[in-house]
């Protein structure tokens, strides 16, 4: 981390999911605070996955149905590979996938009702993970929390130099202290304060020794908002480990471990459970690439999670349990699932479709021969009368007028050119 943080992200795509997103964490920090009293970041990210995986719970079941239709029409899918699997010319390729696209439409399904989810999920993940670690620029609340203290700080003569010292002392890596104007000054200490390890509470009460009781009330605050089980969720596994090994605190290095382990697990149990609806043939191009990526996906959640803030990691392993459990009625509602029926209503649906292509297609042909009938031919007797009724209308032109004027123009022309 470098610069202030506190500024928030200004990405086109994740900006504005990260700033909604800082906005329903704020929304569900004070309902928390104002009806159970509880101040915890979070239980407010635990809150956050569970209203996200119920509002896409229908595009959940979409794409269950799609790996249950497409078990269905793979025979179809294969006999058209096979068809063409010897013609490499542009002209076979393009067949063979006007084809392909033919059985899904007649199955009523889109070739990306497998991936949908994904491209959904991931950007708000990564919106998540600028939130979490940058708290208070997103979380209005939280900013509030360290706000007393650091006005209470930036009034002590010379703070600028205790506050660098405080940096160098804490150990804590990559934030710029910056007292360019009031805001970034504010600003900077507070990212300070945010990424600061728990033993740069105490460096900060020995350089600010006049401030002794709002930074311990201020500690006491923040470490129960970020408090996971006694782990810090704006910090990482990986800083997490190293704060453990240096102050001999193994707990804190086994909680750190458990973070991105239970992430793993979370992962293959979601796969194990969604194997039950994988619409593939051991032999299937498909079949391979789904298998490289479920083996993949708990290893790069595994790697990941180690990198990112403990509170990503809590958005990742409770995305999982809740889609775990997603998972489980939606495979005893797709056993009941009548896909005869289904599958005739989508062929039914996809017949209409064509039905009203066709029609358009009527129509535009029917316009195009209605302006070529706008358009008629006329014959060399017609065109020579309008041209000699054109010449005696030239030759009676009054006098001083435009049309007088052209001819003699004309005359001029003739002359010139014999």
């Amino acid at each position: 981390m470098t610069g202030i943080i506190l500024t928030q992200y200004s990405g086109r795509i994740v900006g504005p999911i990260a700033r909604l997103i800082g906005y329903i964490m704020n929304s569900l920090y004070m309902f928390l605070n104002d009806v159970f009293g509880i101040q915890n970041i979070a239980l407010c990210i635990v809150l956050f996955t569970i209203i996200i995986y119920i509002l896409m719970t229908p595009l959940t079941y979409k794409q269950q149905k799609f790996s249950r239709l497409q078990q269905e029409m793979q025979p179809e899918i294969n006999k058209i590979r096979e068809k063409y699997k010897d013609k490499k010319d542009q002209a076979s390729m393009q067949k063979m996938n006007e084809e392909t696209q033919m059985v899904y439409e007649k199955y009523g399904v889109s070739t990306m009702g497998s991936c949908l989810q994904l491209l959904i999920n991931f950007p708000i993940f990564i919106a998540m993970y600028q939130v979490v670690r940058n708290v208070p620029a997103y979380v209005s609340s939280v900013k509030a929390v360290y706000t007393p203290l650091v006005d209470k700080i930036i009034n002590v003569d010379g703070f600028q130099k205790i506050m660098e010292a405080v940096l160098k002392d804490s150990g804590t890596a990559g934030i710029k202290l910056d007292f360019d104007s009031a805001v970034t000054t504010s600003n900077s200490i507070i990212d300070v304060l945010y990424a600061m390890p728990s033993h740069g509470w105490d460096v900060l009460r020995d350089n600010f020794g006049g401030l002794t009781d709002i930074i311990s009330s201020t500690e006491a605050t923040v470490s129960h908002l970020n408090n996971l089980f006694g782990i810090n969720i704006a910090n990482s596994p990986v800083n997490l480990i190293s704060s453990g090994w240096n102050e001999k605190d193994f707990i804190l290095i086994i909680g750190a471990l458990l973070v991105p382990l239970i992430s793993d697990l979370t992962q293959v149990l979601n796969i194990k459970l969604m194997s039950n609806n994988s619409a593939v043939g051991e032999n299937d191009a498909m079949a391979k690439q789904m298998k490289t990526m479920n083996t993949m996906m708990p290893l790069f959640s595994l790697v990941m999670v180690f990198s990112v803030p403990v509170g990503a990691g809590i958005y990742w392993i409770a995305g999982s349990v809740i889609r775990s459990i997603q998972q489980v009625a939606l495979n005893r509602h797709m056993k009941n699932m009548d896909l005869e029926a289904i599958i005739e209503k989508n062929k039914e649906k996809a017949k209409k479709k064509k039905e009203k292509q066709g029609i358009r297609e009527n129509q535009i042909a029917n316009a195009a021969r209605i302006n070529t009938r706008k358009t008629e031919y006329v014959s060399s007797s017609e065109k020579e009368e309008k041209l000699q009724k054109a010449a005696e209308y030239a030759k009676n032109a009054k006098k001083g007028s435009l049309l007088e004027k052209a001819n003699m123009v004309k005359e001029f022309n003739e002359r010139n050119s014999k």
